[in-house]
This record gives C-alpha cells, sequence and structure tokens, in this order.
C-alpha cells in the first residue's frame, strides 16, 4: 500500500499558474469536543488478536500482518475433511458442495482447511479452526440435497443451479418434515473432532509447537433448529450444550492439549439468555416471559448457566476445556448490517449503534430496546462465573464495507475492542483489499504502508463528546510512542484540543483516511506537540492516526537490549518477510534496523518502526543472513539479534498454465466456465486471471468461485482462500455470468500471475 502525501498545496500552486486568480476562502472548522489522553492512566495491554477476519484474502492478510484468522460460519458445521466437503445448510438450499480441490486422491491432505492453515503460515497469524460439533457432516464428496424436490414435492424456492434441491419448504410456506438426514450428511460423534485435531497437526504440528492455536466448538449451535433444520429440526437445549462441550471440547484437548477452544459460539445476545431449544419454543409460540427450558433450570440465564458448568468441569476432572467465552454480535438496528451504507439516516444510527458495545446509557435503536454493554456483560458473566476465561466475538460485522461510513464505524469498532479489553474477534467476512473497511483496519495495522501500528498499550482516553469525536490511544512498545486514533463522526470539520499528561513535546506524524483521498490512508503534515497537548482539526467523516514520540532522556549513553532472533514469514523469489521480539528495556527504542550478513561484512537493508519488515530485491533461490538491532532517540545501538538463515524459493518458470473457456450463450447473456490447469512443475500459490473481452459489448455481471472485476474490456479473476493453491498438473474451474450486445466471441489471450497460458 502506497500512503499519500497531503495535497494540502495544490490549490496554492494552482494559484500561480493561473497568474494569481483568487481563491474561495475555505469554510472554518467548528469547535470540537475537547479531548484528553493520559500516558500514566487505565493502562492495560490491547490483545492483538481483536484485529482478526474470517476468510480474508491472503495478499490483504499479508499486508495487515492479519494477527488471527478465522474459518468458520453454517457451512462448517457439517464440514467433512476426510472428503473436503461442505453442506452449505440455509445459506444454499442444504447441498452438499465438494470444494473444488485440485488432488482430491490425496484426501485428507491438501483439504480446504489444510489449505487455509497453509496460507495462514505463511502470513503469520494464528488460526481458528471451527470443530464440527452438531453430530453430523456430510457424507461423501459428491452432490447432494437435503431436500429433494424429487423427494419431497414441490417447495416454494429451489437452486436454480441445481432444481432438485429446495429450500425445505412447501409452496404455502409450511416446513417440509419428516426428510432423511441421510440424504446428505453422516453421523459422527467426539472422534471426529479428534481425527481433525490429529489430521492437522500431522500437518502442521500442535499448537505449542506453531499448528493451530484455536478450536471454535461449532458454529452457532443455538441456531441448529433452523440453518441445519435438515438433519436437526430440534432446539439445542441446555443439557445437550452443555454435554456436547463436555465430549467435543475433552476431546480436542486431549488430542492438543496446548489448544485453545471458544464456546458457545453463539448467534448474539440472545444466546446469552436463551438456549436453542427456548428460541426455537418460543418464537413460535411467544413463550418468552416464561421459557420452558430456561425455568427448568431455575430461570438462569444460558450464559451464566453455561459457563458455572464449564467451571464444574475443571474442578471435577482438573481440566480446563473452555478457554474463551466466544459469543457473536451482529446490530439489529434496521439497515446497519449490511453490504450497502443506507440513507443519512441510517448511516448515523450505524455510527451510534456501536455504543451497544460499552456503553451502559445507550439504549440499543431495535427490537432488543434495552442497554446491551456487550463487552462488559461478557467480562462480567467470566469473571463471576468461570475467572480465567477470557472473551471473544468470532463474528461480528457494522456493515457498509464500501463505505466510508463502514470505515468510521469499523475504526471505532476496533478503538472499543483493544479499549475495552476484548480478547479476541474476528470479522465476519473479510473486506476486499480495496474497501474503505481495508482501510479502518490499515490505520491501526499499517498505517504508513512500512508496518506502522496502534501501540499495544492501551491507556485513557477521553472525549467530551464521543459520539461526535471518538478518541483511542495506545503507547507502542517498539519505540515508546504514543498513538492516538481519532474518528470524526459527523458531517462537519471540528477543531478540538488535545489535553496530553505524561508526553512530550515534539512532532506528531499525522495519517488519515477521509472522503478527500478513498483510495487509501494519506500522510498529512506533521502537527507540533507541546507538553500540555495540542489543537487539531479533524476533517467531516475521518479517521486520524496521530504518532507522538515520547522524548528522550538527557545524557543517555545505554543502548537498548538486544531484540530477539528474526524468523521468516512469507518467502518469494525475491524476499523475506521478518518478524522479531521487541528489546526489553525503556530506554525509548525508536526503531529497529535489518542487516544482511555475508562473508564481505554486513550491510544495512532497511528500518522498521515496528517488529516486522520485507526485505525486497534479493536473488531467487539463494540463502541470505539476516540480523536485527535496536536503536533509541539518544542514537544508542543495541548488539545484533541472533542470525536467521533462509532461502529464497525458486524463481517461478514461465508458460506453465492453459486456460480453457466454454461458453453457454442466449441472445444477449452468456454462463462461462473457466477451466485453469497448471502444467508447469511446481505449485501456484495464489493466482490472478487475467483476459480482455474482443468487443467492448460484452460484460461480466455474477461470478463464482474467484472474485472477478471488470475495467472497460479487461477482466480479472483472482483466487479464493480455498482454491489458490494449484499443484503441478492440477486444475481448478471457476465461472461467470454475463451479458454481450453485438456478437460474443470467446477471449483468445490469457495470463496467469503476469504470465501468459498456451
Amino acid at each position: 500500500m502506497l500512503v499519500r502525501p497531503t495535497t494540502a498545496l495544490l490549490p496554492v500552486v494552482l494559484a500561480a499558474a493561473l497568474g494569481g486568480l483568487a481563491l474561495p476562502e475555505p469554510a472554518l472548522a467548528a469547535p470540537g469536543p475537547a479531548l484528553a489522553v493520559d500516558v500514566t492512566a487505565d493502562r492495560h495491554p490491547i490483545s492483538p488478536y481483536v484485529y482478526g477476519m474470517n476468510f480474508a484474502d491472503q495478499a490483504l492478510a499479508r499486508e495487515l500482518r492479519l494477527p488471527v484468522h478465522r474459518y468458520g460460519g453454517n457451512a462448517t458445521t457439517r464440514y467433512n475433511f476426510r472428503n473436503d466437503t461442505t453442506n452449505r445448510a440455509s445459506d444454499w438450499y442444504f447441498e452438499n458442495i465438494p470444494n473444488d480441490n485440485p488432488s482430491p486422491a490425496d484426501l485428507p491432505k491438501g483439504s480446504e482447511t489444510d489449505r487455509f492453515v497453509q496460507q495462514n503460515k505463511a502470513t503469520g497469524a494464528a488460526t481458528v479452526m471451527t470443530v464440527p460439533m452438531l453430530g453430523w457432516i456430510a457424507k461423501d464428496r459428491a452432490k447432494a440435497c437435503g431436500f429433494s424436490v424429487a423427494k419431497y414435492g414441490p417447495q416454494q424456492s429451489t437452486d436454480p443451479w441445481a432444481p432438485d434441491c429446495g429450500n425445505g419448504r412447501k409452496p404455502d410456506g409450511s416446513l417440509v418434515t419428516g426428510n432423511d438426514p441421510k440424504d446428505t450428511s453422516v453421523a459422527v460423534g467426539p472422534e471426529y473432532a479428534t481425527d481433525l485435531v490429529d489430521h492437522l497437526k500431522g500437518q502442521f504440528g500442535a499448537a505449542a509447537d506453531g499448528g493451530v492455536q484455536f478450536y471454535n466448538l461449532d458454529n452457532e449451535p443455538d441456531l441448529w433448529h433452523a440453518t441445519h433444520r435438515d438433519v436437526r429440526p430440534v432446539g439445542l437445549g441446555y443439557d445437550e450444550l452443555r454435554d456436547r462441550t463436555y465430549r467435543y471440547a475433552a476431546a480436542i484437548k486431549a488430542a492438543d492439549p496446548g489448544a485453545k477452544t471458544l464456546g458457545p459460539v453463539g448467534w448474539g445476545l440472545n444466546s446469552i439468555f436463551y438456549s436453542g431449544l427456548d428460541q426455537d419454543t418460543c418464537s413460535r409460540t411467544g413463550c418468552w416471559s416464561n421459557p420452558p427450558d430456561k425455568a427448568a433450570h431455575g430461570g438462569q440465564d444460558l450464559g451464566p448457566w453455561y459457563l458455572d458448568r464449564m467451571r464444574e468441569y475443571e474442578q471435577q476432572h482438573g481440566t480446563r476445556i473452555l478457554d474463551y467465552f466466544d459469543v457473536h454480535l451482529y446490530p439489529q438496528q434496521s439497515g446497519v448490517f449490511g453490504d450497502a451504507a443506507g440513507d443519512a439516516d441510517t448511516q448515523a444510527l450505524r455510527l451510534r449503534s456501536t455504543r451497544q458495545l460499552w456503553d451502559p446509557t445507550y439504549t440499543d435503536e431495535s427490537w432488543i430496546n434495552q442497554p446491551v454493554r456487550f463487552i462488559p456483560r461478557m467480562r462480567e458473566l467470566v469473571d463471576q462465573h468461570y475467572p480465567g476465561t477470557k472473551i471473544a466475538m468470532t463474528e461480528y460485522n457494522w456493515g457498509g464495507h464500501g463505505s466510508l461510513n463502514g470505515a468510521l464505524a469499523q475504526a471505532d469498532v476496533l478503538g472499543i475492542f483493544g479499549r475495552e479489553g476484548l480478547d479476541l474477534a474476528t470479522l465476519w467476512t473479510a473486506p476486499g483489499a480495496d474497501q474503505p473497511v481495508a482501510d479502518a483496519f490499515r490505520i491501526y495495522r499499517n498505517y504508513d504502508g512500512r508496518g506502522g501500528a496502534f501501540g499495544e498499550t492501551s491507556v485513557r482516553a477521553t472525549s467530551a463528546d464521543q459520539g461526535r469525536l471518538a478518541v483511542y490511544a495506545a503507547e507502542r512498545t517498539a519505540d515508546r510512542a504514543l498513538t492516538l486514533v481519532v474518528v470524526n463522526k459527523t458531517g462537519d470539520d471540528l477543531t478540538s484540543p488535545i489535553a496530553l499528561t505524561g508526553a512530550a513535546a515534539g512532532t506528531a506524524q499525522v495519517y488519515r483516511y477521509s472522503a478527500a483521498d478513498l483510495t487509501g490512508v494519506v500522510r498529512e503534515a506533521d502537527q507540533p506537540v507541546t507538553a500540555g497537548g495540542l489543537t487539531a482539526t479533524f476533517p467531516a467523516n475521518s479517521i486520524t492516526h496521530l504518532v507522538l514520540p515520547r522524548g528522550t532522556t538527557p545524557g543517555d549513553t545505554t543502548a537498548p537490549t538486544t531484540p530477539g532472533k528474526p524468523t521468516a514469514g512469507a518467502v518469494t523469489a525475491d524476499s523475506v518477510a521478518l518478524t522479531w521480539t521487541p528489546s526489553t528495556d525503556d530506554t525509548g527504542v525508536t526503531g529497529y534496523d535489518v542487516h544482511r550478513v555475508d562473508a564481505t561484512g554486513t550491510v544495512k537493508v532497511g528500518s522498521a518502526t515496528g517488529t516486522s519488515y520485507t526485505v525486497s530485491g534479493l536473488t531467487a533461490d539463494t540463502s541470505y543472513t539476516f540480523v536485527v538491532t535496536a536503536r533509541d532517540a539518544a542514537g544508542n545501538v543495541s548488539t545484533a539479534s541472533p542470525g536467521l538463515t533462509v532461502r529464497t524459493a525458486p524463481a517461478a518458470p514461465t508458460g506453465r498454465c492453459t486456460v480453457g473457456w466454454t461458453a453457454n450463450n442466449w441472445p444477449g447473456g452468456f454462463t462461462a466456465t473457466v477451466t485453469i490447469r497448471n502444467t508447469g512443475t511446481t505449485a501456484v500459490d495464489g493466482w490472478k486471471l487475467a483476459f480482455d473481452f474482443p468487443t467492448t459489448g460484452q460484460k461480466i455481471g455474477q461470478g463464482w468461485s474467484a472474485t472477478w472485476k471488470q475495467e472497460g474490456t479487461s477482466v480479472t479473476a483472482e483466487s479464493m482462500s480455498w482454491n489458490g493453491r494449484l499443484a503441478p498438473g492440477a486444475t481448478t474451474s471457476i465461472g461467470v455470468n454475463g451479458t454481450w450486445t453485438g456478437t460474443n466471441p470467446a477471449p483468445s489471450a490469457f495470463t496467469l500471475n503476469g504470465q501468459r497460458c498456451g
């Protein structure tokens, strides 16, 4: 990502070029709420795992140094790793759909979950893997329907590409009942969890050795009666949830004692109050005032009851089988959760609704109609009922990924996560790299395009009006810089004083994402800072990251302690991504230098303010040794870290692909199947197919199994997380619908990752 310099001087240059033509005076900013930051107060660590995602593109994951990446969702509840097949549940006609696999004969090796973990290993992300706990998984590697029209009669809706697969509702809307679960699925028990964990250990090592660190105890089991009703038509009650958790979580812990488990993975706030059985029953009978399953358990809400049972298990068996209390959260306010930004009222509601995460004075503006204070509520539950348990939110989404409004909400959410002490969160699902919500993550994870990040220790930051100007602050470990993120949620430029306690005078770097340039984070002019603070203007609807130095110690001659030995992340033919543990002293480290060591000596190859750096410009298939040194503000330099020797990847051969195009045409439209084959001798890890349509009248529409884009006549299709790897000789098929005017000739030239295909 390139960080763009400010364009503030452009009007002056233009005025001079136009012979001094007078320009209109800029509108004055309105007075904003006072902000205050105290570096000495409310200090606590920010978990890096709050910046996670579900199903992120590999390039975005690498750019953001994504700390945690989840394989989850409804389709994973019945995923069978042995035949690499999912059941899409109510998301898509209860269908078994085999994953596109380049080498099915090698299964279970090379399954979608294997490829998912491989991507995480390449980008340095920890894995959250969902373990099926429903008791049914996809029966074989073949397409199948949970509600066959031929077998169960006409239905309200059917899959347009597989008309025998219905939605399980009769034409009058009533449910199809009495279907056979074995149409799609086979029964399994906890031994399946053991097999899955053992397989992943065999491929990637145990959790303690860099393997899969986290396991979700299925996905939203309190909704199984709806999402998986073809095999589970009755809601899951208190006792069965407890018993399944005991059996499956214990199996995971026995297979990999170092792994962490997350449960009960409920769908939302109701998952804390009610069991799936009560949600099923009361949604049909209106028994919410006296739910029968809750009444049978002393009237205790499900969340605290569940935590009490997990604590009892540890007391009785000496083993903790639940590490994270995990409940999902989707805003229930109308229009907030969705792809579209919505109208002005919806956008304002989206920005207000983040208060449900923490604010006891905010009454949720939805059917909930009460204060939610979700993160403090979860923290209080674990503190009271199972101390030592961490809290997680492995699915959430504030909508509007393609809008500035969505980015503002996401930046606010990430700041709240850190301030409120959430332990793990993964956005459902990841944004595209070019969407504004991705820039909200960049503000915290890579604001300067070189790994610059928000600090790891939260400090007190307050706003006189958090609803207009939200502020979050943290101290960075590597250089002790004070980092501030300020979110202007209003349509006005706001000028606000920022009072500082415990900070030093100096110059603050300013990075901003705003309507002025939606293509990326912009480096603005530096801001002078006095010991007491500063005054700054925050443009309307903007996210600003301020980096303030902490100053130096007069007469400091003590060198920083030695940083840790670097480790290699992604290794390509011409680059190596390095990370290292920081110096442990408190002398004010301001940065790190990376050096290459060879027979002729040591050469500095780059610098970083954080603890990661990608060395580029290297030669393919060549060994290099790297060391890292730390430096402080006084100019003192540490001794070099232990060296890391790593070999770059071999150069990719040219002309190693073929592409087939098969189209079904009709007047004005077409459906095309594109088959890509790796004819080279080395695997392709992540691909981008490119071609040009022969005429300007050809347009793509909906595509599948790839991320499709078109500009003019040029079309690209990028691999998904599950089909990016093509072993030598392997193929993958993708498809797209489109329209045409005039004629519809097939494309004749294709490139894969920039190389011409035969």
